[in-house]
C-alpha cells in the first residue's frame, strides 16, 4: 500500500513538472513583436507565468485542501473565481503600466500591427501603378487575456488532478481497512471454531474414561496430534490441503469411539491428496453440526461425509439423519453460521453453500475453489 502511494506522489509530481515545463518554454499564444525571443521568455515570465504559479500555489496548499475537501464546495468556487478576476485585474493594470512605458519604435510596431486592410497604401510604382497596401497582422492577445485562460486551465487541472488522486487514495484506504477487517474477523471465528471443537472433544473422552480406559488413553493421544496442528499448523493463513485431510480423518476417528454400532459413519476420502492449501478449520464446524443434531443414542442414524477433489474446485458433501428432536433452527446454529461467514470472507461469490433440509436427511454441499 505504501508502495503504491509512492508512486501515485511521483506521477502526480511528474505531470506537475510537465506541465509547468511546458508553460515556461513554450508561450501558448506567441505575439510577433520586435523583442528578441530571449526577452520575450522573460517578459512572458513576469506577466504571466509568476503569478499564475502565485495562484496555482494558492489553490493547491489552502483553497482544495482546506475548502474543497472539506466539503465546501460552494466556497471554493467563489474564492477561485474571486482570486482569478483579481489577478486578472492586476495582469490587466500590470500591462497598461508597462505599455505607457515602451520606447516609440515599440509603441510604432504594436500600431502597425493593428491597422485595417488598405490604410497603408503602398505607393505607386515606375509603371504608374498602384502598390498593394500591406495585409492586416493579427493584433495578439494581450497578456492580461493570456493570464486569464491559463489560468482557468492551470486551476482547472490541478484541481482535477488533486481530487482524482484524492478519491485513488480515498479508495486504496478503503481496500486497506476492509483487508484488516477481514483479517480481524477470520481471527475471530477461527479462535471461536477451536475451543468449541475442543470443548465437544474433551466431553467424547470423559464419556470413554468409564467405558473403555485404552481407548480413552488412545483418544488422548490422537487429540494431543491434533492440538498439535492446531498450535504449529494454522498460524498462518492456509495449511496444507493434505495435513487438513488427516486432521478431518482423525477427528472423525476421534468420534467414533464414542458411539455404539447403531451409529453409521462413513469417510470418503480421495486416495490422491493433490499439493494444495486451503484455510484451515474451514469443515470442523459443518461436521460438528452433523455429529451434535444427527446422531440418536437410541435408535440407528448415520453421518456420510465425502470429499471429492478436481483440478480447480474441491466439493464436499455431508449426509446426517435426523433425530427426532431435531428442528430446522436447530440446525442453523452458531457452527454453519460461522462457516458462511468465513466462506464470504475468504471467497466472496466463488463458493458454494447448499443447505437442504429434509424430514429424514439434512444434507450439506460445500463447493470452493482449490
Amino acid at each position: 500500500m505504501k508502495s503504491q502511494n509512492k508512486k501515485l506522489k511521483y506521477t502526480e509530481i511528474a505531470l506537475i513538472s510537465f506541465v509547468w515545463f511546458v508553460l515556461f518554454v513554450t508561450p501558448i499564444l506567441f505575439r510577433e513583436d520586435i523583442y528578441s525571443p530571449i526577452r520575450r521568455s522573460v517578459i512572458m515570465q513576469l506577466e504571466i507565468l509568476v503569478p499564475l504559479s502565485v495562484l496555482f500555489l494558492i489553490n493547491r496548499f489552502l483553497l482544495v485542501p482546506k475548502l474543497l475537501f472539506k466539503g465546501k464546495q460552494t466556497v471554493f468556487i467563489v474564492l477561485v473565481l474571486a482570486l482569478i478576476i483579481l489577478f486578472t485585474a492586476g495582469s490587466y493594470q500590470y500591462d497598461s503600466t508597462i505599455r505607457k512605458q515602451l520606447p516609440p519604435e515599440v509603441k510604432q510596431f504594436d500600431n502597425q500591427l493593428s491597422l485595417p486592410p488598405y490604410s497603408n497604401p503602398g505607393g505607386i510604382d515606375q509603371f504608374g501603378n498602384l502598390r498593394p497596401s500591406p495585409t492586416k497582422q493579427p493584433r495578439p492577445i494581450p497578456p492580461f487575456a493570456n493570464f486569464l485562460i491559463l489560468s482557468v486551465l492551470v486551476v482547472g487541472f490541478d484541481t482535477g488532478l488533486r481530487s482524482g488522486l484524492r478519491w485513488i487514495e480515498v479508495e486504496n484506504e478503503k481496500v486497506r481497512l476492509q483487508k484488516e477487517n477481514l483479517d480481524t474477523q477470520l481471527i475471530l471465528l477461527r479462535n471461536q471454531i477451536s475451543p468449541h471443537f475442543f470443548m465437544n472433544t474433551l466431553n467424547n473422552i470423559h464419556s470413554l474414561v468409564d467405558i473403555n480406559s485404552e481407548e480413552a488413553k488412545e483418544a488422548i493421544i490422537k487429540l494431543s496430534k491434533m492440538m498439535r496442528y492446531l498450535l504449529y499448523e494454522t498460524e498462518n493463513e492456509k495449511t496444507s490441503l493434505k495435513k487438513e485431510v488427516e486432521f478431518l480423518e482423525s477427528y472423525i476417528n476421534l468420534m467414533r469411539l464414542r458411539f455404539s454400532q447403531k451409529v453409521r459413519i462413513n469417510l470418503n476420502l480421495p486416495t490422491i491428496i493433490p499439493e494444495k492449501t486451503i484455510p484451515p478449520f474451514l469443515f470442523t464446524s459443518l461436521i460438528e453440526n452433523a455429529f451434535k443434531h444427527g446422531i440418536s443414542y437410541r435408535n440407528e442414524s448415520f453421518i456420510d461425509i465425502d470429499l471429492i477433489l478436481s483440478e480447480e474446485r474441491l466439493l464436499l458433501v455431508i449426509k446426517n439423519s435426523k433425530t427426532i428432536k431435531n428442528n430446522s433452527e436447530e440446525f442453523s446454529g452458531i457452527g454453519i453460521e460461522n462457516t458462511r461467514k468465513r466462506l464470504s470472507l475468504l471467497y466472496g461469490n466463488t463458493y458454494h453453500l447448499d443447505i437442504i433440509d429434509n424430514d429424514e436427511l439434512f444434507t450439506v454441499n460445500l463447493s470452493i475453489p482449490i
